[in-house]
């Protein structure tokens, strides 16, 4: 059985969609932007600052659902500009600690509200 989930410490959804759905032991969360939800605007930055944001985002989500940084087996990075890779891969790799999850990075000619990255995740509670 599914299980949406939802917290106000995360941006809420601005389509039709659940900030992540529980299916048994996974959890799958959709793409976090670097938006503040506390103001619903994104932080002051560049890729940097977004990037963080979307992983406090993420991390919200997450606790929400009973699981932390440590149960993400996958990620899915989306950056407006493939130049930003490796300051986005500098604050990313800054939050995990031991095994990282499998991932994939892809540039998009544009993200929702013209983000400059977007991060997905899928954890497993064992």
């Amino acid at each position: 059985m599914k299980k949406v989930i939802a917290t106000t410490n995360a941006p809420a959804a601005i389509g039709p969609y659940s900030q992540a759905v529980q299916v048994g032991n996974m959890l799958f969360a959709s793409g976090q932007l670097g938006i503040d939800p506390a103001t619903g605007n994104f932080v002051e930055g560049a890729v940097k600052e977004q990037t963080a944001q979307a992983f406090k985002n993420v991390k919200a989500i997450l606790t929400e659902a009973g699981y932390d940084i440590s149960d993400v087996v996958k990620t899915t990075v989306f950056l407006a500009d493939m130049g930003d890779f490796a300051a986005m891969n500098e604050v990313y790799a800054s939050q995990f600690e031991g095994a990282f999850p499998a991932r994939s990075a892809v540039a998009v000619k544009t993200l929702p509200k013209n983000g400059l990255v977007e991060i997905e995740v899928i954890a497993v509670k064992e």
